[in-house]
C-alpha cells in the first residue's frame, strides 16, 4: 500500500498563478501556502479557526485557511496578503492605510486582518448583512459601512497587542464611515503630524547664599 493512495494532484490558482501539487488529503490550505509555496503572510495562530491570523480569500470570500483541506479547493482562486495589490508594485490601499495609521505592533495578525477587511468590503458590497446591519435595510442591496459595521465584521480577527483603535481607523480611511451621523469620516479625525520636541532651555541653579552674623 503506497502513500500515493492518500494523495491527489491538486491545482490551485494562487495570487493569479496556477500551482499543481501532489497533496496529502490531510494537508490544510495554510500549510500548503506556507510550506509548499513559501507564502508566509498567513500565520498559524490558534490552529482552530478562532483567531483570524490565517485568513485568506478563496474565490473572493474570506476563509480560515487552517481549517480547509487543500484538496477540497481544487481549481479555486486563492488570494493571500502577498497578492492583494495585484502586481505588487504599489501596496493595496488597506496596506497603505495600516502603515499610515501605525495599525499594528508585533504585526503577527496584520496579514490576516487585512485580508479579512478586503473580504468584508466585498461582502458588504454584495449585500450580505452583519449582526449590526439595520433589519429594515433592503435585502440584497450594498450595506453602507460605518463604524459599527467595520468593528462587527472584523470582530473575528484577534489582536493580542490591542491595536484595535488604530486598526479601525485604518479601515475607515479606506472605506469612510458614513452611515452613522455620530461617526465622522476618518479623514476628518486624522491626527496632526507630530512635531519634534525642542529641548527646554538650560537653566543654571542659583548659587546658595549664606549669611554671616
Amino acid at each position: 500500500m503506497g502513500n500515493h493512495r492518500h494523495h491527489s494532484r491538486t491545482t490551485l490558482r494562487v495570487n493569479g498563478k496556477p500551482h499543481t501539487l501532489t497533496v496529502d488529503y490531510r494537508r490544510v490550505l495554510l500549510d500548503l501556502l506556507r510550506e509548499d509555496l513559501e507564502l508566509t503572510g498567513a500565520k498559524k495562530g490558534c490552529d482552530h479557526g478562532q483567531c483570524g491570523a490565517c485568513t485568506v480569500l478563496v474565490e473572493g470570500r474570506r476563509v480560515s485557511s487552517c481549517l480547509l483541506f487543500a484538496v477540497a479547493l481544487d481549481g479555486c482562486e486563492v488570494t493571500t496578503v502577498e497578492g492583494l495589490s495585484g502586481d505588487g508594485v504599489e501596496p493595496h490601499p488597506l496596506q497603505r492605510a495600516f502603515l499610515e495609521r501605525d495599525a499594528f505592533q508585533c504585526g503577527y495578525c496584520t496579514p490576516g486582518r487585512i485580508c479579512s477587511a478586503a473580504g468584508a468590503f466585498a461582502e458588504a458590497a454584495a449585500g450580505h448583512p452583519s449582526h449590526v446591519t439595520d433589519p429594515a435595510a433592503p435585502s440584497g442591496e450594498p450595506v453602507p459601512l460605518g463604524c459599527a459595521e467595520i468593528r462587527e465584521r472584523l470582530s473575528g480577527n484577534l489582536c493580542r497587542c490591542g491595536a484595535y483603535p488604530r486598526i479601525a481607523e485604518a479601515v475607515e480611511d479606506v472605506i469612510p464611515c458614513r452611515s452613522s451621523p455620530t461617526c465622522a469620516p476618518a479623514a476628518s479625525r486624522r491626527r496632526p503630524p507630530r512635531t519634534p520636541r525642542t529641548p527646554a532651555p538650560a537653566t543654571s541653579a542659583a548659587a546658595p547664599t549664606s549669611s554671616t552674623s
